[in-house]
């Protein structure tokens, strides 16, 4: 199973929706490649683990840059951080990890947010739309791993008012590409199986 998510396991609606997938499992690998600056000292690597934790799995947190990739297949379930798109498919593609990460969403659970959510899609275009300077690998091909055909559009509340244009752009690359974008909410997740999608949305809180 493939989950792509805005900003991780970060609500009660994704949590109770992996429960049934994640019941009998023990193991997930934390893995913290995207983040090409602090790696393992990414703040959110605590609240990711706790969120585990809280799915009776034990965490260890691996860097493809530094371990090697077949390491990933022993572990019942897989999570990507999230951090540089670009430096994580040029990180992918070097160490060929792409082969081992479809085995991994096949069959068993392969978790990916933010960065990790437009990496594992078939692009990473419309990210290029909004943030072309994250691109310091330099990356000319921007096709994304394509364990999916669903795109998606991570922190969409968050970064609403933060970029100009930010539905506009959305849209405009919806209609100029042939497709429908999913827009995740932090909160929000999409999981994809070989029987269904599904689209999870955090429930509002009368407080939020």
């Amino acid at each position: 199973m493939l989950v792509l998510c805005s900003n991780g396991l970060t609500s009660d609606a994704i949590i109770t929706s992996l429960r049934p997938y994640t019941d009998k499992l023990k193991t997930v690998a934390l893995v913290v490649t995207a983040d090409n600056e602090y790696k393992e000292n990414n703040y959110h690597v605590p609240r990711s683990i706790e969120e585990l934790n809280g799915l009776g799995l034990t965490t260890d947190i691996l860097d493809i840059d530094t371990t090697a990739c077949s390491v990933l297949e022993k572990y019942d379930v897989v999570e990507f951080i999230g951090g540089n798109p670009y430096y994580l498919l040029n990180s992918i593609r070097e160490h060929h990890a792409e082969p081992i990460l479809r085995k991994i969403a096949d069959s068993k659970v392969l978790i990916g947010w933010s960065a990790a959510a437009f990496v594992f899609g078939p692009s990473l275009s419309l990210v290029n739309e909004y943030s072309p300077e994250m691109n310091i690998v330099e990356l000319e091909d921007l096709t994304a791993l394509k364990l999916t055909d669903i795109e998606v559009l991570p922190h969409y509340d968050r970064f609403l008012g933060r970029f100009a244009y930010f539905e506009e752009i959305c849209s405009k690359y919806e209609t100029d590409h042939g497709v429908d974008v999913i827009r995740l909410n932090d909160g929000d997740a999409v999981l994809i199986n070989e029987l269904k999608t599904e689209v999870i949305r955090k429930v509002m809180s009368e407080n939020e």
